[in-house]
């Protein structure tokens, strides 16, 4: 009597990259302050096979003013996030999402005239 073994399904990187829940709850908290503020009116997010983007404008028809990206391959390395501005510099890159998303909360600290 023979017995056909049936191989593990191979572990392969998902279809595409997304936030989490915990994820989109530390960035729509500061997106919620910045639109207190004035400074932001808009967001897309993105979700590809590598990257997943979170998108901010000032208004809606024009260029994002930062990408708040998650490239989990990046994780063992330089870290997984990343905040872009609109030149494409990268910001702030890390692998803890508050600690990188710090350089954008500064934007909110203005001194008092």
């Amino acid at each position: 009597m023979t017995f056909q073994s049936t191989p593990f399904p191979a572990q392969h990187d998902p279809a595409q990259v997304a936030f989490q829940r915990s994820e989109l709850g530390i960035i729509l908290s500061l997106y919620g302050r910045m639109v207190a503020a004035g400074e932001w009116r808009d967001y897309g997010i993105s979700c590809l096979r590598e990257v997943a983007v979170f998108s901010v404008f000032r208004r809606t028809a024009e260029n994002p003013l930062y990408r708040i990206e998650k490239r989990p391959r990046l994780r063992g390395r330089q870290g997984q996030y990343a905040v872009i501005g609109m030149d494409g510099q990268i910001l702030k890159r890390g692998s803890d999402l508050k600690t990188v998303l710090r350089v954008l909360e500064r934007k909110l600290i203005r001194p008092v005239e």
